[in-house]
């Protein structure tokens, strides 16, 4: 059974490795551009709830951006208690972009708090022909919506999103972020998504530039309004709806938000696992079942080929594992971790596997998906 077991896995690789859109690559970065001949008017908006930690090193790296065109920011303060709000006033007074700190109105069912700040953001944004979206905890490189404006207009892009790189400083986040990124690309393959004819369609919330047009066209924010993964359902309608998008790695876009315990990665992760699976049992059966067999087998088969004296179990356990391995090292070099890091990917993904049924078991118990002091209930 574990010599069927650990090829099977193997063949898994196989297919993987070659043939799921080269997911592994960490080559997608913003395509060939050049400035536009002129600029177009860009709105920045940001919501922000109970972000006044991370506010002090995120808002001035957008204050601070060079951009040749007309561009403004607005932070939409969603009912912060910390003062975040009144910290974006005192940070915007040093200078720099226009910055404009608003409220929105109390949040109505159907929306999540992010949506429907975001709304509010757009509404404010006016004509302005580009929206740039960006979490309250990404700072920006002081050329970064330069490049992001240049790549949509020499493409014709109506959505660019940079998957921001996040912060790796403590044992778990080492662990833990760099086989989210992973993952993240192994679901929805860059190459695939940036393929204009390809279903497969995604994106990075913590930084998207999208036009105006494009998202009206999209049915604007109200379209995806209860959305938990509002960065993918944001690329699907604007993918669905005609607009070509693209999506990479970034270089000049950091995320500035710490997660030094395991229970705080452990919430990032498990607020949305369940809803990435739209809920569905049978889905969560295949995703344990697949995660068992691609990540924990081989690993499994290696050490019992070498422990019972199986060759052959060994050989294709060991062969699974080492084509895992590699397949994570580009992202494990991209994130500056040794390469010996990549040999722990089916640590990593147990503890995965262990938050999708946590997130699933959360969902049953009718407190779906929470985050920033609000719980989103079950709605099927």
């Amino acid at each position: 059974m574990l010599l069927w077991l650990s090829a099977s896995s193997l063949l898994g690789w196989l297919w993987l490795t070659c043939c799921h859109g080269f997911f592994w690559r960490t080559d997608q970065r913003l395509p060939p551009r050049r400035p536009p001949s002129a600029w177009p008017d860009v709105a920045i908006v940001v919501p922000a709830r109970d972000e006044a930690e991370v506010l002090p090193v995120s808002l001035p790296s957008l204050l601070a951006q060079r951009y040749p065109g007309r561009a403004r920011v607005i932070l939409v303060d969603d009912h912060s208690t910390d003062g975040t709000g009144e910290l974006a006033e005192r940070l915007g007074a040093v200078g720099g972009l226009p910055l404009t700190v608003t409220a929105p109105p109390p949040l109505p069912p159907g929306w999540t708090g992010k949506l429907w700040a975001l709304r509010h953001g757009v509404e404010l944004a006016g004509q302005a022909e580009y929206l740039l979206l960006t979490d309250a905890d990404i700072a920006h490189g002081p050329g970064s919506l330069a490049e992001l404006v240049s790549a949509a207009d020499s493409n014709g892009l109506d959505l660019v999103s940079q998957m921001a790189r996040l912060r790796v400083t403590t044992a778990w986040e080492r662990l833990i972020v760099p086989a989210f990124v992973y993952f993240f690309a192994q679901l929805y393959p860059f190459r695939r998504s940036n393929r204009p004819g390809a279903r497969t369609a995604a994106a990075a919330g913590g930084c998207s530039l999208v036009r105006r047009e494009a998202l009206a066209r999209a049915g604007g924010v109200a379209g995806i309004r209860g959305a938990v993964i509002d960065d993918v359902s944001l690329a699907r309608a604007v993918k669905s709806s005609g607009g070509r998008i693209w999506l990479g790695l970034a270089d000049q876009v950091e995320s500035v938000r710490p997660y030094p315990r395991l229970s705080q990665l452990w919430q990032m992760v498990s607020r949305s696992a369940y809803a990435q699976l739209r809920h569905s049992p049978v889905l969560l059966l295949g995703t344990v079942l697949g995660l068992t067999l691609v990540y924990l087998v081989p690993p499994v088969a290696a050490v019992a080929g070498v422990v019972a004296g199986r060759p052959a179990v060994l050989l294709a356990g060991g062969v699974a594992w080492a084509l895992m391995a590699g397949t994570f090292l580009p992202m494990v070099r991209y994130y500056r971790q040794p390469a010996g890091a990549a040999l722990l990917l089916p640590f990593t993904a147990l503890l995965y596997l262990l938050m999708t049924v946590d997130s699933a078991v959360q969902h049953w118990r009718g407190r779906g998906s929470a985050w920033k002091g609000r719980t989103y209930p079950r709605t099927s």
